[in-house]
């Protein structure tokens, strides 16, 4: 007997996806649903086909749950849920996939969907000539480590000069400073081609208020900064003991602010740490909203690279993908330049990019190189003092929760950037076992999963360390 035609289950999974669709955000529908379908049905059981072995992982951890409680709702039935992993042809239609209608199809590829962007009501404007077209939000992924600086660079593109001004971003390299306050141009000129919009580098900036002083050409230069709606300033860090310029910056700061013109920053760090910047200058910066871009999450990581391979049209599989990103954990820069390098590898040899050939064609991408000159008791005194410890608790036998993770924290960054093994790190934190240094890295790559605030400050941590280093 055909156990699927009795027990039929489909119907009530094709109604919990639209449930679930209705209640889940946009992203986190289309970043986990999307790629789902009905398989097929047993006694008590509801089998759904997945594409990967990650997929099935994850939504196994994240959905199993929810999933069962929506069937209960629907169906009466205490249903297991349970998936298999199957490659789907290309040609493969939607109806062949028994997925509801209105399900998003593949991609997967997570569009940011904090504001909705209105199309422009005439014929698009040219491209501006300081704007790179495609830097816009409709392709900036939004993750928990910039959804406050895309929710706040969306209100500044559509009210600029009323919200958020001054706005200042900052954030390590490659995390999208550039694509964010470039959107906000690109999205208030779509809008509005009268306005008026300035977006220049603060090296540019100096570089030029040099020349119209060298060219006795100050009034022109004046006059191109402080007649504009908006003003865009990236790396405003460069200006650090750079008086003269920092003092014409101060001076079209308050020029356009007292006419509500928009104004918005970006700097590598927070204001209050660039240390050779004049403190009136750095009051106005302080002024308005300051707000950090973190590194992606692994979510997030792997949206940025599943829009960027639908983008292309290249054929790599999920595998692949999740490959990049748990190997490269520093920033979109770094995620894109090694998908970039597997595409070009798949476009010159006309070959499908496998998880082996993903592997060696990134070994010098993936492979850490170590530090030589950092040492354990770095590691630790730079750890400690983030924690308000002493290194001396890193290395003790006290197992409170306030000195036991920051010990994890720093077991894992010294397995991360020395050569030490396991056995010599264990040693180096008070003669402990190696099993108990495996189990901190293991403690701290398991949290780093599930709370994306953990990653930026164990960045934050070895990057003090490796200035630490260089002393």
């Amino acid at each position: 007997m055909n156990t699927q035609s009795r027990w039929d289950f489909s119907i009530f999974w094709q109604e919990a996806l639209n449930q679930l669709k209705n209640e889940l955000s946009d992203q986190e529908f289309v970043m986990w649903f999307s790629n789902i379908s009905y398989h097929s049905s047993e006694e008590g059981k509801l089998i759904l086909s997945v594409p990967s072995a990650f997929y099935r992982d994850q939504v196994k951890q994240r959905y199993t749950g929810i999933i069962k409680e929506k069937l209960y709702e629907l169906s009466g039935f205490q249903l297991d849920v349970d998936f298999i992993v199957t490659k789907r042809a290309t040609s493969e239609s939607p109806k062949e996939k028994n997925e509801v209608s209105d399900t998003p199809q593949p991609p997967m590829a997570v569009k940011p969907v904090p504001v909705s962007v209105s199309p422009a009501k005439n014929d698009p404007p040219k491209k501006h000539p300081d704007l790179r077209p495609d830097y816009t939000f409709e392709n900036f992924v939004i993750g928990e480590n910039n959804t406050l600086a895309a929710n706040a660079c969306m209100a500044i593109s559509k009210n600029p000069g009323t919200a958020y001004n001054p706005c200042l971003i900052y954030g390590g390299v490659g995390l999208g400073k550039t694509h964010l306050i470039q959107s906000i141009g690109n999205y208030a000129w779509a809008h509005n081609p009268d306005i008026k919009i300035a977006y220049v580098t603060a090296e540019t900036f100096t570089n030029e208020f040099i020349e119209a002083i060298h060219h006795n050409k100050n009034h022109q230069f004046k006059n191109k900064y402080r007649k504009v709606d908006i003003l865009l300033i990236d790396d405003i860090h460069f200006l650090q003991e750079k008086t003269g310029t920092q003092e014409e910056l101060f001076h079209t700061f308050n020029a356009l602010y007292e006419t509500n013109k928009q104004l918005v920053f970006t700097c590598d760090r927070p204001v209050s740490e660039l240390k050779q910047l004049t403190d009136r200058l750095r009051s106005r910066f302080e002024r308005g909203l300051n707000v950090d871009l973190q590194a992606p999450a692994f979510e997030t990581r792997f949206a940025i690279l599943k829009q960027k391979v639908e983008e292309k049209k290249v054929p790599i599989d999920d595998e692949v993908i999740e490959l990049i990103c748990r190997n490269v954990t520093t920033n979109v820069r770094d995620l894109e330049a090694a998908l970039t390098r597997l595409i070009a590898y798949a476009d010159l040899l006309h070959k499908k990019v496998t998880l082996d050939i993903a592997r060696q064609q990134l070994k010098d991408v993936f492979s850490n190189p170590k530090m030589s000159n950092i040492t354990v008791e770095m590691i630790q005194r730079v750890t400690a003092e983030y924690f308000n410890l002493s290194p001396n608790d890193l290395r003790g036998k006290k197992r409170t929760k306030a000195i036991a993770f920051p010990r994890q924290i720093a077991m894992y960054i010294t397995r991360e950037i020395t050569e030490f093994s396991t056995t010599e790190v264990g040693l180096e934190f008070g003669g402990r076992d190696h099993t108990t240094v495996m189990h901190a890295c293991q403690r701290v790559e398991s949290r780093m999963q599930t709370d994306p605030s953990l990653e930026p400050i164990i960045q934050r941590i070895v990057r003090q360390i490796k200035e630490y280093g260089t002393k």
